[in-house]
């Protein structure tokens, strides 16, 4: 099946290269191309695209938004933030928005079509060593919103009970999984670390996701960190009661 895609970055340069690039890919078709976030969402609701590569810093409603708008709808869609650096505040943002993963632009030409690819198989693209650093710059610091001006507080009490109270329903082993997966272990590493099938493995995250109501494994990695799910630095795990 052809992974029909959608091109969202007000740097036409940019775009074209990106074009080119999954051009050569087989499976692979660029169906349109938006040079702001309010045209992104437009033609994501005409030509029902299976990923949009948005970059985060366009002209009128920005990727953030416009990510948020397509996840609002229902589309289908799926979010893959392209960004500068990795740890940049809108990110994180973009993430809280509903995106599925995020790519360096400086990214290797194998590595975006692999990019693409995994995301439109219904895959997160997190790297667990940037997921790690946004974590502690926007939750751990008090800077939940990545507006800046943290506090050095954890996430704020409101929120996180609010997230707690959405991971109630867990049980001892799904909490385990969650925290795995915000480990950034993929399925077949749950499978080994657990030693169990990865189609039990696939289950459990399946489950997960819906008794938890998260979209996507990047939504359940956002709610496991702001939760308080995940260890901090006294090694243990926050009661989700």
């Amino acid at each position: 099946m052809t992974v029909r895609v959608l091109l969202a970055d007000d740097d036409a340069l940019l775009r074209t290269g990106v074009a080119v690039i999954l051009g050569t890919a087989p499976g692979i078709e660029v169906v349109g191309e938006a040079g702001d976030g309010l045209r992104a969402v437009e033609l994501c609701r005409a030509l029902a695209p299976d990923v949009v590569l948005m970059d985060v810093r366009m002209p009128g409603i920005d990727g953030i938004q416009a990510t948020g708008r397509i996840v609002d709808a229902g589309l289908a869609a799926r979010i893959l933030v392209l960004t500068t650096f990795p740890d940049d505040a809108y990110v994180w943002q973009a993430l809280r928005a509903g995106a599925s993963g995020f790519l360096l632009k400086r990214t290797a030409p194998e590595r975006l079509i692999d990019a693409v690819r995994t995301v439109a198989a219904g895959d997160t693209l997190l790297d667990p060593s940037v997921t790690r650093a946004l974590v502690e710059r926007f939750v751990l610091d008090g800077d939940d919103d990545g507006r800046g001006g943290g506090d050095g507080e954890s996430a704020r009490p409101g929120t996180a009970a609010a997230d707690r109270a959405r991971l109630r329903h867990l049980t001892a082993r799904e909490a385990q999984v969650l925290r795995l997966i915000a480990e950034g272990l993929s399925n077949a590493e749950l499978a080994a670390r657990l030693n169990i099938a990865e189609s039990t493995a696939k289950t459990h995250v399946k489950r997960i996701l819906h008794k938890i109501g998260a979209r996507d494994r990047a939504q359940a990695v956002v709610l496991a960190y702001r939760s308080g799910l995940m260890e901090r630095g006294d090694g243990r795990a926050a009661d989700l009661r």
